[in-house]
């Protein structure tokens, strides 16, 4: 059974993406694998607080994505192949690198002091 307990919701962002980016990251880390089983509907919209209809439109988008197989009546389980989970790693480092690029570019900082500081965090010299 897939693992919500350290899930944590944020503001600014819908809850149904955020299960939807928790799951997926989850698939990235190794923590949640092919066949793996998600917590009923009815079951996670009691454990994170929400509206069934916000964990059954997350649940949709995944399926749609091809992520997840449900049946009426039984549990709906991710559906992952290799091929699968490297465009789920290439989706979220895109989407993250965007966003990091977009922050530093509003800093000012230039590509080759971006550079310059990912190497060091990629060699792990964490600034103080």
């Amino acid at each position: 059974m897939i693992s919500f307990d350290n899930f944590t919701m944020v503001d600014g962002s819908p809850i149904y993406q955020q299960i939807i980016l928790h799951i997926k990251r989850g698939v990235i880390a190794g923590t949640i694998a092919d066949g793996d089983e998600l917590p009923s509907r009815r079951v996670l919209s009691a454990l994170l607080g929400v509206n069934p209809n916000t964990v059954q439109k997350a649940y949709k988008m995944l399926e749609d994505e091809g992520l997840i197989a449900s049946h009426s009546g039984a549990k709906s389980c991710m559906v992952l192949t290799a091929d699968t989970v490297r465009s789920i790693k290439l989706e979220l480092v895109a989407a993250d690198a965007r966003t990091a690029v977009r922050a530093l570019r509003q800093m000012g900082i230039s590509l080759d002091e971006a550079r310059e500081i990912l190497e060091k965090y990629w060699e792990g010299e964490e600034e103080q």
